[in-house]
């Protein structure tokens, strides 16, 4: 209990409403049903003050950088979602508009309002409005960090071996998996003439009026069923060779978890659980718990404490001054930003990386380094650079628009990272080339099998 105590916060120091129809949780980052301690404070919530449990999502048309392809898996994992809520005996409600102003309209009926926690800086002030707004306790749980972002560290930390040992000890009191609260008070007559009805995801997104530019995808879908298949089919199969064999372009030894990481399709919690469950496969587990808690969570750290943290700007000095130093260094062949988005250039790994992105949403961390870093290279300026890599990263990656997208793309222009030799170009900011690739893998047959997607 004081673990999950410790999860919890106050936003504001009004007492619950005496007068109330419901208690409410607005879901937002916590896109699930299950192992969601938002959720089950809640439910202690409903439970405590002998009111039915109203859920609320709210679906914003407008959302930053969102397209279809976004919007298309996260109604995906919505619709599990609704109909798990409703087997538990809470009501959920669906509605399109602001998502904080919505929250404070509905709020007006509740006793307590009970939120998830988001990082980025519009999802912070969306939780300071409904807290402002609203004259009933408002409390966050946080439920997407395996250790709460200030109990890891209460600074921005600089580099994993900063940060590695801080959330490794804190990580003990942070293991406990909620325990689910069976509901008192079953909702009844919750419903409003503003709900939306989730029958048919393709119509729903479609009828947004968003992006369509991008198109869903089709080699995975949302929703923590998908979520566990893909993860039971990790363990089973690719688990074992995670450790040694993880950065394989072509035989890959990975666990696609990010997109539903993204979403809150699942608890990373339950992931770390799973891991560790599985016998034997020390260096494995080594390197899974080190990708998904310490780099993870590095970059929450990093949105948090970073208000620049989809900036230039928020670059450590050391590698703006040798960006800035090497700004003019003569470049091989640049490249526009449409032709880089259309994968028309003369690298064919690139290109083929591109076309993996664009299909899929998706793109191996050893290809998304040489992605990545290859774009310093072709555009005229450092910051010409970082503003393009930041664009394709949110707009095709089904995980992008989040603290792992915005310290990922500042990975690649040095953040938690130190000064190699010094090059032409990238200065002391580490680089990867194609003969990189070439004697690490069977490029080739990567690129013959992009270019068949």
């Amino acid at each position: 209990m004081d673990a999950h105590a410790r999860r919890s916060a106050a936003l504001n120091d009004r007492a619950p409403r005496k007068e109330a129809k419901l208690i409410l949780y607005w879901m937002q980052h916590s896109q699930r049903a299950h192992g969601n301690p938002a959720l089950e404070r809640a439910a202690y919530w409903a439970n405590q003050c002998g009111l039915p449990l109203l859920v609320l999502f709210v679906v914003d048309p407008g959302y930053p950088d969102a397209n279809i392809r976004h919007y298309t898996f996260m109604l995906e994992g919505l619709k599990e979602t609704i109909a798990a809520v409703e087997k538990r005996g809470a009501a959920f409600s669906l509605r399109l508009g602001s998502p904080p102003e919505v929250a404070v309209k509905v709020a007006r009926e509740a006793a307590v309002v009970v939120t998830d926690r988001g990082y980025l800086r519009h999802l912070v002030e969306w939780r300071r409005t409904l807290a402002r707004e609203c004259d009933c306790l408002v409390e966050m749980v946080e439920g997407d960090a395996i250790v709460p972002v200030e109990e890891a560290s209460g600074k921005q930390e600089t580099a994993a071996r900063t940060f590695r040992p801080r959330v490794h000890r804190a990580l003990p009191a942070f293991l406990d998996l909620p325990q689910t609260v069976r509901l008192k008070h079953e909702a009844k007559d919750l419903g409003s003439k503003d709900d939306q009805h989730l029958t048919d995801v393709t119509a729903f997104a479609e009828g947004l009026g968003c992006d369509m530019s991008v198109p869903a995808v089709t080699q995975i879908r949302g929703g923590i069923s998908e979520a566990r298949k893909h993860l039971k089919a990790f363990l089973q199969d690719d688990f074992p060779y995670y450790g040694d064999k993880r950065l394989d372009i072509i035989n890959r030894h990975v666990s696609v978890m990010s997109p539903y990481l993204h979403f809150g399709q699942i608890s990373p919690l339950e992931i770390y659980h799973a891991v560790q469950d599985v016998k034997g496969h020390d260096e494995s587990r080594a390197s899974y718990v080190e990708e998904m808690l310490v780099r993870r969570e590095l970059a929450i750290n990093f949105v948090h404490y970073s208000p620049e943290y989809d900036s230039y700007k928020a670059l450590p000095v050391w590698a703006r001054e040798t960006l800035e130093h090497h700004a003019g260094d003569p470049r091989d062949r640049t490249f526009t930003r449409r032709q880089l988005e259309e994968g028309k250039t003369d690298d064919p790994y690139w290109n083929a990386a591109m076309r993996e992105m664009r299909v899929t949403g998706y793109l191996h961390n050893a290809l998304r380094m040489y992605w990545g870093k290859r774009i310093i290279a072709y555009t005229n300026t450092p910051k010409t650079a970082y503003a393009t890599a930041l664009y394709l990263n949110n707009k095709y990656f089904l995980d992008g628009r989040d603290a792992n997208s915005y310290a990922n793309v500042g990975w690649l222009f040095g953040l938690h990272d130190r000064g190699w030799p010094e090059r032409n170009v990238f200065g002391k900011v580490r680089t990867m080339t194609a003969s990189g690739l070439e004697r690490k893998f069977d490029i080739d047959a990567c690129v013959k099998w992009a270019n068949a997607l």
